[in-house]
């Protein structure tokens, strides 16, 4: 070793790097003595601090909390459109990501509504109560419109099942990533738990000296620091935590990246492990000094790398559970071979967005509408037989009319979308076998649950795109579910 290229290792750097990535418990347990737990919690990013957002209208409505429920659940970043911050605090709790709109006011639906969506949910609807009005927790509008004589209160019809709808539909398309696409990270849009994701990972975990750090400034990130060769080191890098849950990419033919490079030569590797040391599928790509390019991957191009050696006999990677992501400059390729356009010093890699590409077409516009919004004025109906909102629709303002205008809006805008039309809703516990139907002529029941269930299976399900269906429930309690085989048994809408 040529002592003439040696320089100070840094050891509280790298005690700091292995803190970060947790690679010894007791580290962090040491920190947290002496520093106190963080407040916000998010040593976990949910899905890489992902920016894909689904975001739900009509949040604190009976379907709408629901909705916000299992999504979280699940592991999905969700945005509540709300009027009121402080009722829906009481109603959707402290942990979710609130903003103030209206989807009766355009003007409303800005970017602090819209970014970074993948889907939207819209739960909204006219306010409907008894005429005599009711108590508090709106008992009396729970047990369902045949037990009482309704009116609506508030805003129109009109404004809220069709101009509200259109108004969302015209904001949504305006934001929505490119059919087929999943976000990874957006950095045009920067989330504060992005600041919190991307740690360095230099060669000072081998006695190197190279530095590097990750910089979210307002509409792009920077990968940039100095790669030094002295120590025999050689590489500097920026690594995710792991994600928590995991990424699922399931679907999906590679990922994209879109970058600004210096006319060095980069990699990025995905993980599928936890494991601090473990194999990561590994890409290299050149850039352009000063150019936006834009890098496809397809994941059967990544090579399986375990410390710069190319890991013989390795299973193809299991893109249903990416853990965590890693871009690197490095002097070596793989298996000893140098880098060709390797330089050291001062580097810079501005990063616009990760993201997975050739996907299935999945909605991303999902409506609850209603059974019956056809109905009134069809010839041949016998409104003695049709559930009150068809009787009284123009009693109701023309509710069921202005909802199909809602529904029309949503078809005419080119998005993926559902149209789910429930019947009569109730505040059952759910879990029945449920009857998908189109036409619009069934009528029966079903429970709020069942209907946030239906939604939040949608938005992950290829056949139930450009659908428009009635459901109802059945007398039969379910014992699981098969939702493609209820979605497979509609019929795409014309």
């Amino acid at each position: 070793m040529n002592n003439n290229n040696r320089s100070r290792w840094d050891l509280c750097r790298f005690i700091k790097t292995l803190t970060y990535f947790e690679v010894f418990p007791v580290l962090n347990w040491i920190e947290k003595i002496f520093q106190g737990t963080p407040k916000n919690n998010q040593d976990k990013p949910k899905e890489g601090g992902n920016m894909a957002v689904i975001l739900v209208a009509g949040a604190t409505g009976g379907v709408g909390k629901r909705v916000v429920k299992k999504l979280t659940a699940q592991g999905y970043n969700v945005r509540c459109l709300v009027r009121d911050i402080a009722k829906a605090r009481t109603i959707l709790g402290d942990d979710i990501d609130l903003v103030v709109g209206d989807i009766t006011k355009s003007e409303t639906l800005t970017n602090l509504v819209m970014a970074n969506i993948q889907a939207v949910i819209c739960c909204t609807s006219v306010r409907v109560q008894p005429v005599e009005g009711d108590t508090p927790d709106r008992a009396k509008y729970n047990q369902g419109v045949k037990f009482y004589l309704p009116e609506i209160v508030g805003d129109t019809p009109e404004n809220v099942e069709y101009q509200g709808v259109k108004n969302l539909v015209a904001a949504t398309a305006k934001y929505l990533v490119s059919v087929g696409e999943k976000p990874i990270f957006d950095f045009t849009k920067p989330s504060d738990e992005i600041k919190n994701i991307w740690g360095a990972l230099d060669d000072v975990v081998m006695g190197g000296v190279s530095s590097s750090s990750f910089q979210i400034r307002e509409n792009t990130a920077v990968f940039t620091g100095n790669v030094s060769t002295a120590n025999s080191g050689g590489f500097a890098s920026v690594r995710t935590k792991n994600f928590s849950p995991l990424v699922d990419l399931s679907g999906y033919q590679g990922v994209k990246l879109r970058v600004k490079g210096d006319g060095q030569r980069y990699k990025i590797f995905i993980r599928t492990e936890s494991t601090w040391d473990g194999v990561g599928y590994s890409y290299s790509f050149d850039t352009v000094a000063n150019n936006w390019l834009d890098i496809q991957i397809p994941f059967t191009d990544l090579v399986p790398v375990f410390r710069a050696k190319i890991v013989k006999d390795c299973p193809p990677m299991d893109v249903s559970k990416v853990c965590s992501l890693q871009l690197m400059l490095s002097k070596f390729e793989y298996d000893g071979a140098l880098n060709p356009a390797f330089n050291p010093g001062i580097f810079a890699l501005e990063v616009a967005s990760i993201q997975a590409y050739g996907g299935e077409t999945l909605p991303q516009f999902v409506l609850i509408s209603s059974a019956g919004v056809t109905r009134p004025g069809r010839p041949g109906i016998n409104l003695d037989e049709e559930p009150p909102a068809v009787r009284l629709n123009d009693q109701l303002g023309g509710i069921l009319t202005w909802k199909l205008r809602g529904e029309e809006s949503v078809k005419a805008s080119g998005i993926p979308y559902t149209i789910i039309r429930p019947c009569a809703l109730t505040e059952s516990a759910g879990g029945k076998e449920l009857i998908f139907e189109q036409g619009d002529n069934i009528r029966g029941k079903i429970s709020r649950d069942d209907v946030a269930e239906i939604c939040v299976q949608a938005i992950k399900e290829p056949k139930a795109s450009n659908l428009t269906f009635e459901v109802k429930e059945s007398e039969v309690i379910a014992d699981n579910l098969d939702w493609k085989r209820l979605f497979y048994s509609l019929q795409v809408d014309k």
